[in-house]
């Protein structure tokens, strides 16, 4: 693949992948298991890159690599639940404006230096 995918299409692209190579979901609850798996994959990586943590002896070192693969379940788990992610990530930017259009701009944490 060599041009950029919607979150429509990749979740059609995974769910192609799934019904050609690995025969079938798991179940939602093991692709939750999955997920969370994934995610610790992810902090444990940024522990050690950004963190007080180092690298142990051949150990993972792409954060690409991690966030696709946490990317992967939950597109997995979108699909096995009739989620359209598209439209969830667009009505979840809608109501984060909303909500926080000037939150942000307030707090005093954030204010630049």
């Amino acid at each position: 693949m060599t041009k950029d995918l919607s979150l429509r299409e990749a979740q059609s692209a995974v769910d192609e992948w799934i019904r050609q190579y690995g025969v079938r979901y798991f179940s939602e609850l093991t692709n939750m298991a999955c997920l969370t798996e994934e995610v610790g994959e992810l902090a444990r990586l940024m522990a050690r890159k950004y963190g007080d943590q180092s690298f142990k002896a051949g150990e993972k070192t792409d954060l690409g690599e991690e966030m696709a693969d946490v990317l992967w379940v939950l597109i997995c788990l979108a699909n096995q639940t009739g989620v359209d992610l598209t439209d969830a990530l667009r009505a979840s930017l809608e109501k984060k404006t909303k909500r926080d259009a000037e939150r942000h701009k307030r707090n005093p944490k954030l204010a630049s230096e």
